[in-house]
């Protein structure tokens, strides 16, 4: 899990950075609300921890540019001092999905992140069996079926192909597909992913007239396009 924290105080920042960064997560601190979006423009993150009062681009301000200009935005929490009503009002208003009042417990803030990326990522949390219309996977052993016909995928192609699928429709950066599957460090081996990206697109069939498409969104990342896929089941 990538994790955006935008706060302008750079010791309470790094405790954030601290407090969120656990086995499987991943913190990036940002101290300017315009650097976080134009950061948004060629990255994926899987929730964002915003700061109210930011000098040169509020939290609020950013949460409403992420719900007007990207897709599928992340979840959003609003970690601020500001305790009025109608402040609460305003931010969940403008699309902030959770309000958080400083200072907070580590513990709570760390519950309330998760809850927050249950809700938007309930399928990241299934059984072994994984159903997209025709296309089944096996997570107990790296398995896919389209129809009743095996695939034979490597574990990496498996994996990519598999979160590909867990969020369609929704353009992943290079970078965080390489650090979540590869662990790699996103300025290199970017010719790993291209290649796997080509091999999951044939043996798949991920073809328009499959009523699916694997396209590349420029300076960014890559997006699996469904036109006429069933919906997921578990």
């Amino acid at each position: 899990m990538r994790i955006g924290i935008l706060e302008d105080e750079p010791v309470l920042a790094s405790h954030l950075a601290s407090t969120l960064t656990l086995p499987g997560s991943t913190c990036f601190v940002f101290h300017s609300g315009k650097h976080l979006i134009n950061l948004l423009h060629h990255e994926t993150f899987d929730v964002l921890v915003l700061d109210w009062n930011v000098p040169d681009m509020s939290g609020l301000a950013v949460v409403e540019w992420i719900r007007e200009n990207l897709p599928k935005p992340p979840p959003t929490l609003m970690l601020t001092n500001r305790s009025l009503e109608e402040d609460i009002v305003t931010a969940l208003k403008a699309g902030a999905d959770d309000y958080v009042i400083k200072p907070v417990q580590p513990a709570v803030l760390r519950a309330r992140i998760e809850a927050l990326c249950r809700r938007a990522y309930p399928d990241q949390r299934v059984p072994s069996i994984e159903k997209f219309g025709k296309y089944q996977f096996d997570t107990r052993f790296g398995t896919v079926l389209i129809g009743d016909e095996p695939v034979s995928l490597t574990s990496k192609e498996f994996a990519l192909a598999l979160m590909l699928f867990r969020n369609l429709n929704r353009a992943l950066s290079r970078s965080y597909m390489l650090e979540s599957i590869w662990g790699l460090n996103p300025e290199t081996q970017t010719r790993t992913l291209d290649q796997h990206i080509s091999k999951v697109r044939t043996k798949l069939r991920l073809r328009p007239q499959s009523g699916l498409r694997l396209v590349p969104v420029y300076a960014y990342g890559y997006r699996l396009e469904a036109d006429n896929l069933d919906g997921h089941e578990e």
